[in-house]
Protein backbone atom coordinates (compact mmCIF):
# COMPACT_ATOMS: atom_id res chain seq x y z
CA UNK A 1 0.00 0.00 0.00
CA UNK A 2 1.10 3.53 -0.75
CA UNK A 3 0.84 6.43 1.66
CA UNK A 4 -1.48 8.30 -0.71
CA UNK A 5 -3.60 5.48 -2.12
CA UNK A 6 -6.82 6.79 -3.62
CA UNK A 7 -5.94 10.45 -3.08
CA UNK A 8 -6.40 13.20 -5.67
CA UNK A 9 -3.41 15.56 -5.47
CA UNK A 10 -3.09 18.96 -7.17
CA UNK A 11 0.45 20.33 -7.42
CA UNK A 12 0.81 23.82 -8.85
CA UNK A 13 4.20 24.58 -10.34
CA UNK A 14 4.44 20.85 -10.92
CA UNK A 15 6.17 20.80 -14.29
CA UNK A 16 9.75 21.16 -13.01
CA UNK A 17 11.89 21.08 -9.88
CA UNK A 18 10.31 20.42 -6.49
CA UNK A 19 6.80 20.21 -7.96
CA UNK A 20 7.70 17.58 -10.56
CA UNK A 21 9.74 15.51 -8.10
CA UNK A 22 6.79 15.63 -5.69
CA UNK A 23 4.37 14.60 -8.42
CA UNK A 24 6.47 11.54 -9.26
CA UNK A 25 6.75 10.55 -5.60
CA UNK A 26 3.06 11.14 -4.84
CA UNK A 27 2.17 9.08 -7.89
CA UNK A 28 4.41 6.25 -6.72
CA UNK A 29 2.61 6.40 -3.37
CA UNK A 30 -0.76 5.84 -5.02
CA UNK A 31 -2.09 9.35 -5.70
CA UNK A 32 -3.86 10.53 -8.83
CA UNK A 33 -1.69 13.54 -9.63
CA UNK A 34 -2.65 16.78 -11.37
CA UNK A 35 0.23 19.16 -12.13
CA UNK A 36 0.16 22.69 -13.49
CA UNK A 37 2.65 25.10 -14.99
CA UNK A 38 2.48 28.10 -17.28
CA UNK A 39 5.12 26.94 -19.76
CA UNK A 40 3.40 24.66 -22.27
CA UNK A 41 6.61 22.92 -23.33
CA UNK A 42 7.46 22.13 -19.70
CA UNK A 43 3.91 20.86 -19.10
CA UNK A 44 4.14 18.59 -22.14
CA UNK A 45 7.48 17.25 -20.89
CA UNK A 46 6.02 16.66 -17.42
CA UNK A 47 3.07 14.78 -18.92
CA UNK A 48 5.47 12.55 -20.84
CA UNK A 49 7.62 11.92 -17.76
CA UNK A 50 4.71 11.19 -15.41
CA UNK A 51 2.82 9.12 -17.96
CA UNK A 52 -0.84 8.82 -18.92
CA UNK A 53 -1.92 8.23 -15.32
CA UNK A 54 -1.17 11.87 -14.49
CA UNK A 55 -2.97 15.00 -15.66
CA UNK A 56 -0.81 17.95 -16.72
CA UNK A 57 -2.58 21.27 -17.32
CA UNK A 58 -1.16 24.55 -18.61
CA UNK A 59 -2.28 27.15 -16.08
CA UNK A 60 -0.75 30.43 -14.92
CA UNK A 61 -1.17 30.83 -11.16
CA UNK A 62 -0.89 34.62 -11.41
CA UNK A 63 -4.06 34.72 -13.54
CA UNK A 64 -7.16 34.23 -11.41
CA UNK A 65 -9.17 33.21 -14.47
CA UNK A 66 -6.70 30.38 -15.10
CA UNK A 67 -6.91 29.18 -11.49
CA UNK A 68 -10.70 29.13 -11.55
CA UNK A 69 -10.78 27.34 -14.90
CA UNK A 70 -8.31 24.79 -13.50
CA UNK A 71 -10.53 24.03 -10.51
CA UNK A 72 -13.56 23.72 -12.80
CA UNK A 73 -11.69 21.12 -14.87
CA UNK A 74 -10.79 19.17 -11.76
CA UNK A 75 -14.36 19.36 -10.46
CA UNK A 76 -15.71 17.93 -13.68
CA UNK A 77 -13.15 15.13 -13.92
CA UNK A 78 -12.46 14.16 -10.31
CA UNK A 79 -15.12 15.94 -8.17
CA UNK A 80 -12.72 16.45 -5.25
CA UNK A 81 -9.14 17.35 -4.29
CA UNK A 82 -7.64 15.59 -1.27
CA UNK A 83 -4.27 17.32 -1.41
CA UNK A 84 -3.40 20.82 -2.60
CA UNK A 85 0.33 21.47 -2.83
CA UNK A 86 0.48 25.21 -3.66
CA UNK A 87 4.03 25.22 -4.93
CA UNK A 88 4.03 27.57 -7.95
CA UNK A 89 6.23 30.59 -7.54
CA UNK A 90 8.88 32.79 -9.09
CA UNK A 91 12.15 34.08 -7.66
CA UNK A 92 14.32 36.85 -9.02
CA UNK A 93 16.87 38.94 -7.20
CA UNK A 94 17.53 42.64 -7.54
CA UNK A 95 19.14 45.32 -5.37
CA UNK A 96 16.53 47.27 -3.42
CA UNK A 97 17.28 50.57 -5.16
CA UNK A 98 16.82 49.10 -8.64
CA UNK A 99 13.45 47.37 -8.16
CA UNK A 100 10.67 48.54 -10.46
CA UNK A 101 6.92 48.23 -10.01
CA UNK A 102 6.61 45.43 -12.59
CA UNK A 103 9.22 43.36 -10.74
CA UNK A 104 7.33 43.82 -7.48
CA UNK A 105 3.95 43.03 -9.05
CA UNK A 106 5.18 39.92 -10.85
CA UNK A 107 6.31 38.39 -7.56
CA UNK A 108 3.26 39.29 -5.52
CA UNK A 109 0.83 38.32 -8.29
CA UNK A 110 2.27 34.80 -8.50
CA UNK A 111 3.65 34.03 -5.05
CA UNK A 112 0.97 35.70 -2.92
CA UNK A 113 -2.23 36.54 -4.80
CA UNK A 114 -2.02 33.52 -7.09
CA UNK A 115 -1.33 31.10 -4.27
CA UNK A 116 -4.08 32.54 -2.08
CA UNK A 117 -6.81 32.39 -4.72
CA UNK A 118 -5.75 28.97 -6.01
CA UNK A 119 -6.27 27.56 -2.53
CA UNK A 120 -9.51 29.51 -2.08
CA UNK A 121 -10.86 28.24 -5.41
CA UNK A 122 -9.94 24.65 -4.52
CA UNK A 123 -11.42 24.79 -1.02
CA UNK A 124 -14.99 23.71 -1.92
CA UNK A 125 -13.54 20.49 -3.38
CA UNK A 126 -11.40 19.60 -0.35
CA UNK A 127 -13.13 17.11 1.97
CA UNK A 128 -12.58 16.57 5.68
CA UNK A 129 -9.26 14.79 6.03
CA UNK A 130 -7.76 16.86 3.23
CA UNK A 131 -4.35 18.50 3.35
CA UNK A 132 -3.00 21.81 2.06
CA UNK A 133 0.73 22.39 1.76
CA UNK A 134 2.21 25.80 0.94
CA UNK A 135 5.73 26.35 -0.36
CA UNK A 136 7.45 29.21 1.43
CA UNK A 137 11.24 29.51 1.80
CA UNK A 138 14.06 29.91 4.26
CA UNK A 139 14.27 33.52 3.00
CA UNK A 140 11.26 34.38 5.15
CA UNK A 141 13.56 33.93 8.16
CA UNK A 142 16.97 34.93 6.79
CA UNK A 143 17.92 38.26 5.27
CA UNK A 144 19.72 37.84 1.95
CA UNK A 145 20.90 40.82 -0.08
CA UNK A 146 18.87 41.37 -3.22
CA UNK A 147 15.91 39.27 -2.06
CA UNK A 148 13.68 41.93 -0.46
CA UNK A 149 10.62 41.37 -2.66
CA UNK A 150 10.92 37.59 -2.96
CA UNK A 151 11.47 37.27 0.80
CA UNK A 152 8.41 39.40 1.53
CA UNK A 153 6.22 37.16 -0.65
CA UNK A 154 7.41 34.06 1.17
CA UNK A 155 6.81 35.69 4.55
CA UNK A 156 3.23 36.28 3.39
CA UNK A 157 2.93 32.60 2.44
CA UNK A 158 4.15 31.58 5.88
CA UNK A 159 1.53 33.85 7.44
CA UNK A 160 -1.16 32.21 5.30
CA UNK A 161 0.05 28.87 6.62
CA UNK A 162 -0.72 29.89 10.18
CA UNK A 163 -4.02 31.66 9.64
CA UNK A 164 -5.48 29.13 7.22
CA UNK A 165 -4.47 26.29 9.55
CA UNK A 166 -6.51 27.90 12.32
CA UNK A 167 -9.46 28.67 10.07
CA UNK A 168 -9.66 25.29 8.32
CA UNK A 169 -8.86 22.92 11.20
CA UNK A 170 -12.54 22.81 12.29
CA UNK A 171 -13.33 21.48 8.79
CA UNK A 172 -10.83 18.65 9.25
CA UNK A 173 -8.35 20.16 6.77
CA UNK A 174 -4.69 20.37 7.77
CA UNK A 175 -2.56 23.26 6.50
CA UNK A 176 1.23 23.25 6.76
CA UNK A 177 4.17 25.05 5.17
CA UNK A 178 7.34 23.67 3.58
CA UNK A 179 10.29 26.08 3.56
CA UNK A 180 13.15 24.85 1.37
CA UNK A 181 16.66 26.16 1.60
CA UNK A 182 18.96 26.42 -1.45
CA UNK A 183 17.80 23.70 -3.84
CA UNK A 184 19.34 22.74 -7.19
CA UNK A 185 16.32 23.31 -9.46
CA UNK A 186 15.74 24.83 -12.93
CA UNK A 187 14.82 28.08 -11.13
CA UNK A 188 18.28 29.49 -11.73
CA UNK A 189 18.23 28.50 -15.40
CA UNK A 190 15.19 30.78 -15.86
CA UNK A 191 17.18 33.82 -14.78
CA UNK A 192 19.08 34.00 -18.07
CA UNK A 193 22.44 33.49 -16.36
CA UNK A 194 25.48 31.76 -17.83
CA UNK A 195 26.47 28.28 -16.69
CA UNK A 196 29.45 29.84 -14.94
CA UNK A 197 27.24 32.31 -13.07
CA UNK A 198 24.85 29.54 -12.02
CA UNK A 199 27.79 27.43 -10.85
CA UNK A 200 29.06 30.36 -8.78
CA UNK A 201 25.61 30.78 -7.19
CA UNK A 202 25.45 27.08 -6.35
CA UNK A 203 28.89 27.21 -4.75
CA UNK A 204 28.05 30.32 -2.72
CA UNK A 205 24.77 28.87 -1.47
CA UNK A 206 26.42 25.54 -0.66
CA UNK A 207 29.00 27.27 1.50
CA UNK A 208 26.24 29.00 3.50
CA UNK A 209 24.79 25.65 4.58
CA UNK A 210 26.33 23.61 7.37
CA UNK A 211 26.06 20.49 5.17
CA UNK A 212 28.08 22.31 2.48
CA UNK A 213 25.83 21.27 -0.39
CA UNK A 214 22.64 22.22 -2.19
CA UNK A 215 19.49 20.27 -1.50
CA UNK A 216 17.70 18.27 -4.20
CA UNK A 217 14.11 18.36 -5.44
CA UNK A 218 13.76 14.72 -4.41
CA UNK A 219 14.64 15.60 -0.81
CA UNK A 220 11.97 18.30 -0.83
CA UNK A 221 9.47 15.82 -2.30
CA UNK A 222 10.03 13.44 0.62
CA UNK A 223 9.45 16.27 3.09
CA UNK A 224 6.27 17.24 1.22
CA UNK A 225 5.06 13.63 1.25
CA UNK A 226 5.39 13.49 5.03
CA UNK A 227 3.39 16.70 5.52
CA UNK A 228 0.50 15.75 3.22
CA UNK A 229 0.23 12.10 4.31
CA UNK A 230 -1.31 10.53 7.40
CA UNK A 231 2.21 10.26 8.84
CA UNK A 232 1.66 13.93 9.77
CA UNK A 233 -1.93 13.50 10.97
CA UNK A 234 -1.22 15.52 14.15
CA UNK A 235 0.86 18.19 12.39
CA UNK A 236 -1.00 21.41 11.61
CA UNK A 237 0.15 25.01 11.16
CA UNK A 238 3.76 23.88 11.14
CA UNK A 239 6.66 25.16 9.08
CA UNK A 240 9.17 22.50 8.10
CA UNK A 241 12.56 23.95 7.18
CA UNK A 242 14.14 21.53 4.72
CA UNK A 243 17.24 23.65 4.37
CA UNK A 244 20.32 21.76 5.50
CA UNK A 245 20.21 23.66 8.80
CA UNK A 246 20.45 27.12 7.23
CA UNK A 247 17.62 28.70 9.24
CA UNK A 248 18.78 27.53 12.66
CA UNK A 249 22.52 26.94 12.54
Amino acid sequence: MGKLDGKIALITGGSTGIGLASAALFQNEGAQVIVTGRNRDAIAAAQKELGPGATAIASDTSRLSDSRALIDQIRQKFSRIDIVFANAGIAKFQPFGEIEESFFDDHFNTNVKGLFFTVQSALPLIPSGGSILLTASVVSKKGFSGSSVYSATKAAVRSFGRTLATELAPRGIRVNTLSPGPIATPLFDKMGLSDQAIGDIYQRFAQSVVMKRMGTPEEMARAALFLVSDDASYVVGAELFADGGLAEL
